[in-house]
């Protein structure tokens, strides 16, 4: 007897799928690995949830993610304390620290601020083309942090330093911060302002006692997202001059040459990134923030601006200038100075590199986050969250980290690997594993577990169930998280830097090689394809963001 066609489409699919179908529904309850202990007895091990082959799998990916962590507490086991204390408290480490704290500082306040006034002028004000200003909020993102150094670098020969820093980054990163806020602006419930209004409250009182508690969330998360990517950053900080741990690693290892030096400093870093993270924990708290009550929270009004029109609009539009105006003008400026003579054969081989490059890391990092991303959602456990943790921990390390870690490993335990095509298919994977993980996971959750239940009804096996039922509805999901993987990897300097075998050529270290000899009009060419590569990953993040909010 055959069976029916695994088609969700096909009526006799459809008929296979009813409530008394006898599946298995092992993990279905969210256990845990470990069972509570009852009287008498102590902790027993009890099977984790799911196939084992998936978990297997998946654990295989999370000892890899904790490579670059790994790394650092074994070099500093080996270093010797007295030679780390002697490399770790001295005055350059001292002043690299007062650089980033500084930097953090600088940077974070006013950019939430920013976030903050835009999103609220474009969400819930009836400023004039507030649909164009969300968008030119958003567009940012497409422009790398270091082509927006090198535009205003361009502009403004003399900005170096912290100023130069905290402008620049600003400019970079605010979007980080608009779109979830924007997105949460979007679905607050104009009750509570109007009940606060009916007591009395003015309209700052409202929004400061109201409407700001309740952007906590999305604060937190954009300022926390910013605050990794300050700490990660090189190209933007060497073109402004401003040195930061991230731009000593390098110069480190590019002078000594993985130096012990460069390690001690990278484990600095992971202190800085754990410390940031700990305090937006600290920061978030545990409020609750979700709505009660039946029925569902209408669309707010916007609120008049009246004589505050035309100051308002200074505010979006002298943004858009600052952070979109000013690259793509001087862009347009070197391309118009080079001529045709910059787009040479040159530019088409590193378009097709890049392209390579960015398609089979993209491929091989969903590969890797598919079993985590399956068993986060069939098979939650406690052994689950766990692993999971692991994949998402290793996107909040600098890339220059990992790359320098995968640079030991492979020099001291595997010397044919080192410079070679696989290590930074490596590095790209354990750099983007969250973005995949992300976007998997919420494309698999979508996909109803009956169909599964019912294939395996059918005679089908667990792994054909899932490759034909689930694999197949969450395949668009898929193919925008791999988008956005070989997105990121597009325009990844740090570790292709490091890693890339000789003669490798991407539009990022393109770039960057003709910037470093002041050839600006040379490397304008590899800043617009990167530009136009980015534009499709902004429009998808805000359309995403709009779609969550139901509009």
């Amino acid at each position: 007897m055959t069976h029916p066609t695994l088609d969700p489409c096909t009526p006799a699919f459809r008929d296979a799928v009813h409530p008394g179908i006898n599946a298995r529904e092992d993990g279905a309850r969210g256990e845990g690995a470990w069972r509570s202990p009852t009287a008498g007895e102590g902790w027993r091990w009890r099977r984790p949830n799911g196939p084992a082959a998936a978990i297997a799998l998946a654990a295989l990916v999370s000892l890899i993610a904790l490579l670059p962590l790994g790394f650092v507490a074994w070099i500093a086991v080996q270093t010797g304390w007295d030679t780390v204390a002697a490399l770790v408290f001295r005055p350059r480490v001292g002043k690299l620290l007062v650089n980033t704290l500084l930097l953090e500082l600088a940077t974070l306040p006013p950019a939430i601020i920013l976030a903050v006034a835009l999103a609220w002028l474009t969400e819930r004000s009836d400023l004039p083309g507030a649909r164009l200003w969300a968008w030119l909020a958003v567009a940012p993102l497409a422009v790398p942090a270091f082509v927006h150094s090198y535009a205003w670098i361009t502009v403004a020969p003399g900005l170096h330093g912290l100023s130069g820093a905290t402008l620049v980054s600003v400019l970079a990163y605010f979007p980080f911060l608009y779109v979830p806020v924007a997105a949460q602006m979007r679905r607050l419930d104009p009750a509570m302002e109007d009940v606060a209004a009916s007591l009395g409250l003015g309209p700052w009182e409202v929004f400061l006692r109201v409407v700001l508690p309740q952007l906590r969330l999305p604060i937190c998360g954009g300022a926390l997202l910013v605050g990794l990517h300050l700490l990660a950053e090189y190209g933007l900080y060497v073109m402004i001059q401003f040195d930061t741990f991230t731009t000593a690693i390098v110069d480190q290892f590019q002078s000594a040459y993985n130096g012990p030096a460069a390690n001690m400093l990278a484990g600095v870093l992971v202190l800085c990134c754990l410390a940031l993270l700990g305090a937006e924990t600290a920061v978030r708290g545990n409020e609750r923030y979700a709505r009660v009550g039946s029925g569902a929270a209408r669309l707010p009004d916007r609120r008049r601006l009246g004589n505050a029109t035309l100051p308002a609009l200074l505010v979006p539009a002298l943004t858009a200038a600052l952070s979109l105006g000013v690259p793509l003008v001087t862009l347009g400026r070197w391309l118009l100075i080079g001529g045709a003579a910059v787009w040479g054969p040159a530019v088409l081989g590193a378009i097709g590199q890049t392209a390579l490059l960015a398609l089979a890391g993209a491929a091989l990092t969903t590969l890797a986050a598919l079993p985590m991303a399956w068993l986060s959602v069939r098979a939650p456990g406690r052994l689950q969250r766990i692993m999971e943790a692991c994949h998402y921990h290793v996107g909040a390390l600098p890339g220059v980290v990992v790359a320098l870690a995968l640079v030991t490993i492979t020099v001291r335990v595997a010397l044919p690997l080192y410079q070679t095509v696989a290590t930074v298919l490596l590095a790209y994977g354990l750099l983007f594993l969250p973005r995949a993980l992300v976007g998997l996971r919420g494309s698999i959750a979508q996909a109803p577990v009956e169909l599964e239940r019912a294939a395996m009804s059918l005679g089908r096996t667990p792994f054909q169930a899932v490759r034909q039922t689930t694999l197949r509805l969450a395949a668009p999901g898929a193919a925008a998280s791999m988008a956005m993987v070989a997105l990121g990897i597009a325009n990844e300097l740090t570790a292709t830097l490091m890693l890339a075998p000789n003669g490798t050529r991407t539009l990022a270290t393109e770039f960057w090689s003709f910037t470093a000899e002041l050839d600006y009009a040379g490397a304008a060419p590899y800043a617009v394809l990167m530009v136009l590569a980015s534009l499709p990953l902004t429009f998808l993040l805000h359309a995403q963001s709009k779609r969550g909010a139901g509009r």
